[in-house]
């Protein structure tokens, strides 16, 4: 990726934080961004290229921010669920969101496999948290899976309603596992 495709991207996906990314219009955005369509497209190859683009980097900066997220299942469950209410993070997640639903109604677009994609991503986060003799057990995916279920619901409630409190507790007395407040 050559230094200007890069600045464009941040660029790009600030806007996209901002603004969403279903309904992207190239004018608009290049506009924002001081560029052009053309540009664009000629860096990106289509509005697809750079749809695919903006859902790889952010993956990349959802990944980067749970790194280490701990070593024991019921401490990854917590850690995530503290950086998944964080009102900083809401554009990110909301970002997350649009492309997650479009994925799934629009599976041969550039959305395509990034439902998918995210949620392996996530049970390997949870999988970090896993003694290494239980993440390929049956059992071990089904706990890893739970997490994820509770988590993902939890997520979608709070950013529906922003009621941190009443979700955060919910999650809290969820019984998961392990759970540490």
């Amino acid at each position: 990726m050559s230094a200007r495709q890069k600045e464009l991207l941040e660029a790009a996906y600030r806007y996209a934080l901002d603004n969403g990314i279903a309904d992207l219009s190239l004018r608009p955005l290049a506009a924002a961004i001081g560029s052009s369509p053309r540009v664009l497209l000629f860096l990106f190859g289509s509005k697809d290229g750079l749809v695919r683009a903006l859902l790889a980097r952010a993956r990349t900066d959802e990944l980067a921010l749970l790194e280490g997220a701990g070593d024991d299942l019921g401490d990854v469950f917590a850690r995530v669920w503290t950086w998944l209410a964080a009102e900083e993070h809401r554009p990110l997640l909301r970002l997350w969101t649009e492309a997650y639903a479009r994925s799934l109604t629009e599976p041969d677009g550039p959305w395509a496999g990034f439902a998918r994609a995210t949620v392996d991503d996530w049970l390997g986060v949870l999988a970090a948290g896993q003694p290494e003799a239980e993440r390929d057990t049956p059992d071990g995916l089904a706990r890893r899976t739970l997490a994820l279920a509770v988590l993902r619901g939890a997520l979608l409630d709070l950013l529906a309603t922003g009621d941190t409190e009443r979700v955060g507790a919910a999650v809290q007395g969820c019984g998961f596992p392990q759970w540490r407040p």
